[in-house]
This record gives structure tokens, sequence and C-alpha cells, in this order.
């Protein structure tokens, strides 16, 4: 196990898989905590910033955006009891978001098959079904 405070920002970036401007960036929004700089050296991270690097890039990967990713950060850290139940409440709610997302998809993927099938595949664009469906 690595001991605290061992790792340089190009480290905990490799072993994350993210450049150090990710880092920089998630230090200045307030997602990660940047370490005191010695009066002689690099600032040096433990392990757990690498923990709660890749926590940020899964909860990315989940569709959570970084304001999300925030206010979940501090009920990860919260000892209160209804802790669970908020974390639960926001996965229904990004599942709502989602959920709309796809109908919202579906329904351009309908319209484009339809016009796609229009299309006789030659002539002039003006006379093209797709490009007249979008007042081109």
């Amino acid at each position: 196990m690595i001991s605290e405070g061992t790792l340089t920002i190009g480290d905990i970036a490799r072993a994350a898989g993210v450049n150090t401007e990710t880092i920089r960036y998630y230090e200045s929004i307030g997602l990660l905590r940047q370490p005191a700089k010695p009066p002689r050296g690099w600032r040096r991270y433990g392990p757990d910033a690498e923990q709660r690097i890749r926590f940020i890039k899964r909860a990315q990967q989940l569709g959570f955006s970084l304001a999300e990713i925030k206010k979940l950060l501090r009920l990860r850290t919260s000892e209160n009891p209804r802790t669970c139940a908020n974390v639960a409440r926001r996965a229904e709610e990004k599942l709502s978001e989602i959920d709309a997302k796809i109908r919202d998809l579906q329904a351009m993927r309908t319209v484009l098959v339809e016009l796609a099938d229009a299309c006789p595949g030659e002539g002039p664009g003006d006379k093209c079904p797709m490009l007249a469906s979008l007042g081109a």
C-alpha cells in the first residue's frame, strides 16, 4: 500500500487514467483537495486522491454532472442516517433524466428512419425528402 503523501500529480494522473489538467481543474472547483506545497519539491497526494478521482470519473460515466458529483461526495462523507436515502433519491432523479433522453433519442431515430426510407437515393438536392423536411 502506498503511504500518505507520496504521489506526485503525475503519479495520480497516470494511476487514475486522467491528465494533470483534469486534476488541477477538480482542485479548482473543489472536487479534490489540493495538498500543501512544501518549501522545496512538489505537492504530494495520498492514495485517497486516486480513489476520489476514480469515483468522479465513474459518476460521470453514469451521467452525473460535476455539480451533482460534488453533492454526492458530500453525502459520501456524511454521517446523517438519511444519507443513503438521499443518494437513492438522486439516483432516481438521474434515472428519470436518462429515461427522458432515451425517449427523445427514440423519437429522433423514428423520424430519421422514416426520412431515410423516403429517400430515393438519387436526384438533385432540392428534391431530397430529408433536406425538404429540414426546411433546407
